[in-house]
């Protein structure tokens, strides 16, 4: 968020946690990107705040929590003292969930693997109305197609994108036998290593798919760690996924920090990926 829009987002998260009755003296900026993270001290708290165009997400990020929270799920909880819901001010969304001082020891790939056993086992557990992945992938062939919403994306890369996109989203999706509730994007920096142990956060992503559409998030040797996995279809994911992290990358309002560098690096990853799906990769 630009220095203006962030101010007010700190405020409207200090002031929805003060008065539910929660000690709010300071609040530390922990995350900034499209949301706001924040720990809120004394009372030790993590406020998510979204602009308001985000309030079905976040809506559906409390429903995912509160329905893993009764199946002990490895996920991070809503804060307990307040009613787990989304609260509305000054223009932004904010939920308040329990804060996870971190654990500075490694994950290995064995532990990381069981977490997402346990956590896949869980997502079984519920019922959820969620999208399929293809759906994600939809939206992101749609901006890359779109030369007013991604103007700077050269013609080369435009169709090596587009061509990632509708081959492997056709092929990783036409057999949904064992599609099964996902994460939706459990890269390294939505896991968290707490006191309790490893612990899923950012739960708005919650999809439909394969179990390797998840693992393809996470370093390769996790997958050789989780029983059952299809190899040759993390690879597809794998470049599934960096395809579509490119595309966000390649957006004209994008504001990821270093933006011009992932941009290049997002290309070069999509290439070494499908290059490991072989010749055949659609």
């Amino acid at each position: 968020m630009e220095p203006s829009e962030l101010h007010r987002a700190v405020e409207a998260g200090r002031a929805t946690a003060s008065e539910l009755g929660l000690q709010v003296d300071d609040a530390v900026v922990i995350h900034n990107s499209d949301r706001v993270a924040l720990r809120l001290v004394p009372c030790d708290v993590l406020a998510r705040v979204a602009p308001l165009e985000h309030l079905a997400d976040s809506e559906f990020e409390v429903e995912v929590a509160h329905r893993l929270a009764d199946v002990d799920a490895p996920v991070a909880e809503l804060e307990r003292r307040v009613e787990p819901r989304v609260h509305v001010r000054d223009a932004f969304a904010i939920s308040l969930w329990t804060y996870y001082a971190p654990v500075g020891s490694r994950i290995t790939p064995t532990v990381h693997a069981d977490v997402f056993l346990r956590h896949h086992a869980a997502l079984r557990q519920i019922d959820l109305d969620a999208p399929h992945f293809t759906n994600r992938v939809a939206v992101a062939l749609r901006e890359v197609n779109d030369r007013e919403q991604t103007p700077e994306l050269p013609d080369s890369d435009r169709a090596l994108l587009s061509d990632t996109f509708s081959g492997l989203s056709a092929a990783i999706g036409s057999d949904n036998a064992d599609d099964q509730l996902l994460h939706g994007e459990p890269h390294q920096g939505n896991l968290l290593n707490t006191r309790r142990g490893p612990l899923f956060v950012d739960l708005a992503t919650c999809c439909r798919g394969p179990v390797e559409f998840d693992l393809a998030h996470a370093p390769e040797e996790v997958g050789m760690h989780y029983a059952g996995a299809d190899h040759d279809l993390i690879h597809r994911c794998r470049a599934l996924n960096w395809a579509m992290f490119c595309a966000w990358r390649w957006r004209r309002n994008d504001q990821m920090p270093d933006r011009d560098h992932w941009r290049v690096e997002g290309l070069h990853q999509v290439r070494a990926a499908l290059d490991r799906c072989g010749p055949n990769w659609s």
